[in-house]
């Protein structure tokens, strides 16, 4: 696993090999992560990364927000309430040097709370598979108000997902056991 782009491109992340099942760690795949950033540059957003603050929910190894800050995202938050994710996201950010603009919070994605700190325009969700985990977060972080309003979603699932209400579909892509979908969130 590694930055595909940016100013970390080629930067080999801690790996977990295959995954880890117990930890429920799956790793975006390169080419799927490499897809995700070329829709999100190319795909008539208005490149949303550059500048962008990133929260990355179920963040696992941490590989979509240091993408993220790898090519222009100002700030990016990793939410995990793993063990094993959080010690590969310590080494991860450790091995970007990008501690200064990074936090790493040990929490529920579901269960975020209260945000006191500026909304997020940038979100990649990446819940464990087919467990209800995604609508959740969002609703959580809707109830928190940790997102920006018009907010970019990118929501990694098994199946395709329906948006929740009041957010728009922008589009959504087949790679393939994964199924990525962008949403925006309401202004």
């Amino acid at each position: 696993m590694r930055i595909i782009g940016g100013q970390y491109r080629g930067l080999t992340l801690a790996s977990v090999g295959k995954g880890d099942l117990g930890a429920h760690l799956r790793p975006t795949t390169d080419r799927v992560r490499e897809s995700i950033f070329n829709l999100l540059i190319n795909g008539g957003y208005g490149n949303p990364v550059t500048g962008a603050r990133v929260l990355d929910l179920f963040a696992g190894t941490g590989a979509l927000g240091l993408e993220a800050l790898s090519r222009g995202a100002s700030h990016a938050t990793f939410v995990d309430d793993g063990v094993a994710a959080r010690a590969l996201l310590h080494k991860n950010i450790d091995l970007t040097r990008a501690m200064a603009v990074t936090d790493i919070y040990r929490r529920d994605a579901t269960k975020m709370g209260d945000n006191r700190s500026p909304g997020y325009s940038l979100v990649f969700l990446d819940p464990p598979y087919a467990m209800g985990l995604g609508e959740k977060a969002i609703a959580s972080c809707v109830a928190g108000k940790w997102l920006s309003p018009g907010a970019l979603i990118v929501w990694e699932e098994s199946a395709p997902t329906l948006p929740p209400e009041g957010f728009a579909l922008l589009d959504q892509r087949k790679y393939g056991d994964t199924i990525i979908t962008m949403l925006r969130a309401p202004e």
